[in-house]
């Protein structure tokens, strides 16, 4: 037969054929393909063949209501059918379904009397709706006589002879076959419209082809027609990587083979049963899953040979999970302990979804469905009883609230690197695997996790295999200065990062020491300000971490752009819990010795990420070039520079002949200060600075190891903001004498902080000559000069603008960067 005369099989479910109105889009949809012979399998409509069960348990219960639900049924039909279809030909298709309805009354009678339904009543009762679907869609497509040929009804009742076994039903091909031709004539070039769901066994009594059976129908026709393809018609585009509840950014997958398509299936994907598959698998028939509501879209094809470059199609789950341990020294080197464990849970009719045994043999689990667990348990201490008292099996245990994860690609075989991403991307998510499996073909990387961290795995998983965007749930502390223009600065790059990069910055809370922002989706941040004042809530420490550290999310990120120590105080807390931080606040890092110490504990011990390269010369790579010194093994014997923007400013500025004071009350309109100019002068921010450089140089330095000359007069210590600038004019002239001293000597005055490998750290006014390094900058820079072995002729000099919100910020986004990196973004 040639290619293009062979059958087409279509087959729609119960979601697309709802009501009178999917009904007419599914006889467009067939219409419009291109001329051809068409097998239309069709399940019952949506949500009757469920009713229909229901029948049955109200009628075992003695309830008299099913006669109203069977009103109920036949009055949705007839209204379609009242839509659908010329007058007479609604009249003779209610006049069928009347003598369904008395027919059904009687059976549901019956059982209404014995109190139960045996099987084969049941399935009786449950296959009308197909048949009253596919005879109402025949007349139907058949009225409209728009595409070429005869339309012919099958009743698969006298096709499809199968037989149920422990597998399920098992096709009597010899019989179908035969039973196909004498209905169908080898000739035929029209449409069939075929019952799905039901069949008949050898002796002539119906049956179903259980759950899905309609697919499996479709396929089973595929391969009585010999069809060229197959196509399953549904409510969504086709298979998805994810399950899109869980993991929003799913896609759809365009090719799988059957053997991924059975795999992803098998562990909960929402796919075609692999027993549906089996007939158009033996075949070779592709099988197009597509969307009946967007007839448009390619949908997912599955065939024995796809064409795809991705090596890992799809990641799914399977939730209330149990997992049987059995451990003991006696098992190692002792045949037939696992079909021991096996056989027994085979007996009792547990099914085992997924075995890991460690080479040693010590021990074996297993996971089975949480509902049969205590009987598992109860099954296999029974099984080992004696060696549980003789102690060669030291225990039987039992876990529940467990789930499964598994990563399904044929692509996976042979390429490495896979399982490693799976596995880092669930360690940097904080999800703890129990047991894993993956068989030899690699098709199939399973692993066992704790079921209320299912969804973080997935998300976790899939964005580190690049299915979906890298997302970082952002909770940003304090929106001031610098917090507001890194928001300013994310709102202007976030569309780019998605788009070169697939990043998601996700900023879902803002928290200020007054208010708090919460977004389950995000925080719209082109109008994040006009938000916070308008939707904000009463500000709570523990909701905003509750919030933003969700357990759908993976990745979580604080970024604290606030100066409080009591913020910092929670970062120990927050590293135990996988939470990253990203901050230019010095608080933590220049805190006590103790509580640095538990503070560089907590984040060695969790797997969170500590990024604090703002905290000294906020853009510049001070923290970092440091590092890669001592890492790569050089000795660093003296750290000096100019920490402060405003102090170089301060004495860049200042040449003797405008007042001390002048420039100070001048900087701070301009806003080089802070609002109390005392906290630049004091000279304790710098301090602050030469501490944490001094803690990674691996000094134990406190706040007081360092000597700090102060700006600040005694007297003018503890006066108001304003006070302080009318008192500090008083004391110009000590300043003035100094620079005239310094001026004399051929110097210039610079504000420097030094920290040595001795542990000496000093800050203070210093006289340098017009040629050092110090003496020549502009006018807010920070300069840093390494001293070190490799470095000591000549040390190593690190330059630039030190302060200001806009690079300070600039510093702190790209510390998130840096972070997204580390956790997988192919930045």
């Amino acid at each position: 037969m040639a290619n293009s005369d062979r059958w087409i099989v279509h087959k729609f479910g119960g979601s697309s054929v709802a009501d009178a109105d999917c009904f007419a889009r599914v006889a467009s949809l067939l219409e419009a393909l291109p001329a051809g012979r068409l097998a239309v399998v069709l399940s019952a409509c949506r949500g009757v063949t469920d009713a229909l069960l229901g029948l049955i348990t109200l009628a075992e219960q003695q309830d008299d209501a099913f006669r109203e639900a069977i009103a109920g049924l036949r009055e949705r039909h007839a209204q379609i059918a009242e839509k659908l279809l010329a007058a007479d030909s609604g009249r003779q298709y209610l006049a069928g379904f009347d003598r369904d309805c008395q027919d059904l009354e009687g059976i549901l009678r019956t059982v209404k009397l014995t109190r139960v339904a045996a099987r084969e009543v049941s399935d009786l009762i449950a296959g009308y709706g197909e048949l009253w679907s596919t005879r109402l869609f025949y007349q139907y497509f058949k009225e409209r006589a728009a595409r070429p040929g005869a339309v012919q009804w099958i009743d698969a009742r006298r096709v499809l002879i199968v037989e149920w076994g422990s597998l399920g039903p098992a096709v009597q091909w010899p019989r179908s076959h035969e039973s196909l031709r004498e209905i169908v004539a080898e000739d035929f070039a029209g449409t069939l419209i075929i019952t799905g769901f039901i069949a008949s066994k050898a002796r002539g009594v119906q049956t179903t082809l259980g759950r899905n059976g309609s697919d499996f129908s479709a396929s089973i026709f595929g391969s009585l027609l010999d069809a060229r393809e197959i196509h399953i018609w549904t409510d969504v585009d086709g298979v998805l990587s994810a399950d899109p509840r869980r993991v929003p950014d799913a896609t759809v997958i365009d090719s799988l083979s059957y053997n991924e398509a059975m795999e992803l299936a098998y562990f909960g994907a929402k796919v075609i049963h692999p027993q549906t598959m089996a007939p158009a698998v033996g075949g070779g028939i592709p099988i197009w899953i597509r969307n009946t509501f967007a007839p448009h879209k390619a949908g997912t094809l599955i065939c024995a040979q796809p064409q795809s470059a991705l090596p890992v199609k799809g990641i799914t789950s399977i939730e209330q999970i149990a997992l049987v341990n059995l451990e003991g020294a006696g098992m190692i080197g002792v045949p037939g302990t696992a079909n021991r464990l096996f056989g027994a849970l085979r007996d009792e009719g547990i099914s085992v979804i997924l075995i890991s045994q460690g080479s040693s043999e010590h021990s074996i689990c297993c996971a089975v469905p949480q509902a049969q667990a205590a009987r598992a348990a109860t099954v296999v201490r029974a099984a080992f009883e004696r060696e549980l008292q003789e102690g060669q099996i030291q225990s039987i245990d039992v876990d529940t609230d467990l789930a499964i994860l598994a990563v399904v690609g044929d692509g996976m075989a042979g390429t490495p690197g896979i399982a490693a991403k799976v596995f880092n991307s669930l360690g940097s998510a904080s999800v703890n695997v129990r047991a894993i499996a993956q068989g030899a073909s690699e098709r199939n990387i399973s692993v066992v996790i704790e079921g209320r961290q299912a969804t973080r795995a997935l998300r976790a998983v899939h964005a580190g295999l690049y299915l979906s965007p890298h997302t970082l749930s952002i909770g940003l502390i304090g929106p001031g200065a610098v917090g507001g223009k890194l928001l300013d600065q994310l709102a202007s790059q976030s569309e780019r990062l998605h788009r070169e990069f697939n990043l998601d910055l996700r900023v879902r809370g803002i928290l200020t020491s007054q208010r708090m922002l919460l977004a389950a989706t995000g925080v719209d941040l082109s109008s994040w300000r006009a938000t916070l004042a308008e939707q904000a809530l009463e500000p709570d420490m523990e909701r905003f971490v509750e919030h933003v550290h969700a357990d759908y999310l993976p990745q979580t990120v604080f970024i604290d752009c606030s100066a409080s120590d009591n913020v910092a105080r929670n970062y120990p807390q927050w590293f135990k819990r996988g939470i990253h931080v990203v901050t230019p606040n010095k608080k933590a890092n220049s805190a006590d010795w103790e509580f640095y110490q538990q503070l560089r504990e907590a984040r060695r011990s969790s797997r969170a990420h500590y990024l604090y390269e703002t905290t000294v010369g906020a853009g510049l790579p001070v923290i970092q070039t440091l590092r890669d010194l001592r890492q790569t093994g050089d000795e660093v014997t003296s750290i000096e520079g100019i920490f402060s923007g405003t102090l170089a400013y301060l004495f860049n500025v200042y040449d003797g002949r405008t007042e001390f004071s002048e420039i100070v009350r001048d900087a701070r309109h301009r806003g080089y200060t802070e609002p109390d100019p005392r906290d630049d002068l004091s000279g304790l921010d710098v301090a602050r600075k030469l501490i944490i450089l001094g803690r990674e140089m691996g000094l134990p330095l406190e706040m007081s190891s360092v000597k700090v000359e102060s700006l600040v007069p005694a007297e003018l210590v503890g006066s108001a903001p304003d006070e302080f600038m009318r008192g500090l004019s008083r004391h110009d002239a000590a300043m003035r004498a100094r620079h005239a001293a310094a001026q004399a000597q051929g110097k210039v005055m610079r504000y420097v902080g030094k920290v040595t490998a001795e542990g000496e750290a000093v800050v203070g006014v210093v006289e340098l000559d017009r040629q050092h390094p110090f003496a020549n900058i502009a006018l807010t820079d920070n300069v840093v000069r390494f001293a070190t072995r490799r470095y000591c002729a000549n040390p190593l000099i690190v330059q630039g603008p030190g302060a200001g919100p806009e690079v300070t910020a600039g510093g702190v986004f790209a510390d998130l960067l840096r972070l997204a990196a580390y956790l997988g973004a192919r930045l």
